[in-house]
């Protein structure tokens, strides 16, 4: 792959961080962002990309967040819209403006911050744009009214946008993960050695982006092959 441009957004840990690596380590430019400059500064520092403080949620971030790629990279070929938040609990116990919070993180603010970056994409006739979704997206489960329906909102958009952005050459595809090894949202017990580790999704990000541009893959999930396994 010819060296991009790419925006990465909740790039500063987790599957955000690990992509920013893989991505310097291939010879791109990348800005990313995060909401907390003590986690922005050290992937900023080992990788030697642009991080930006900034909250997906909030308009005037992500117009201070466009204008800071165009600055320093001169545009975008690759958007990930990586940066979400998480929520669960159960139904007669939703606490609803919880669910909307959700909702600004991992829908209307990747929203706001793609329908920014997509003129600048039809303007070159060509991008990539990477929405991340999860399993959670793809079937229901116990206590995941909120963070489910945000990432089955997310495969939904996905497919919106590339029914109208295939004819200016631009894909948009949807990564949908399984359980990561990590403490995201704040939960214990996640330290499963055998549960997939944020560099594997990274890596399959990198592989879709990889493809000759005359394709893409719509939608690709990603599952630890043995999850169960009581070894590491």
């Amino acid at each position: 792959m010819e060296p991009k441009r790419f925006l990465i957004t909740g790039g500063s840990q987790g599957i955000g961080a690990a992509l920013v690596g893989l991505a310097r380590q291939e010879g791109h430019t990348v800005v990313f962002t995060g909401r907390h400059e003590k986690t922005i500064a050290p992937v900023a520092s080992e990788t030697g990309a642009v991080g930006v403080t900034a909250d997906s949620r909030v308009e005037t971030d992500n117009a201070r967040v466009i204008e800071t790629c165009q600055r320093q990279m001169g545009g975008i070929d690759v958007l990930v819209n990586n940066a979400a938040s998480w929520y669960d609990a159960a139904i007669g116990e939703l606490d609803m403006d919880a669910m909307r919070r959700l909702f600004d993180s991992n829908v209307f603010g990747m929203v706001d911050l793609t329908n920014r970056v997509v003129p600048l994409m039809k303007a070159q006739q060509r991008g990539d744009i990477v929405n991340l979704s999860s399993t959670s997206g793809t079937k229901g489960r116990k206590l995941g009214t909120a963070y489910a329906a945000s990432k089955w909102a997310v495969r939904g958009i996905t497919q919106c946008w590339q029914a109208e952005l295939r004819p200016h050459s631009i894909r948009v595809v949807s990564i949908c993960p399984s359980e990561v090894q990590t403490r995201w949202g704040g939960r214990d017990g996640r330290d499963n050695p055998n549960k997939l580790y944020a560099v594997d999704v990274a890596q399959t990000i990198m592989a879709a982006l990889a493809m000759h541009p005359r394709a893409f893959w719509p939608e690709l999930s990603v599952f630890a092959t043995n999850p169960w396994k009581e070894e590491s």
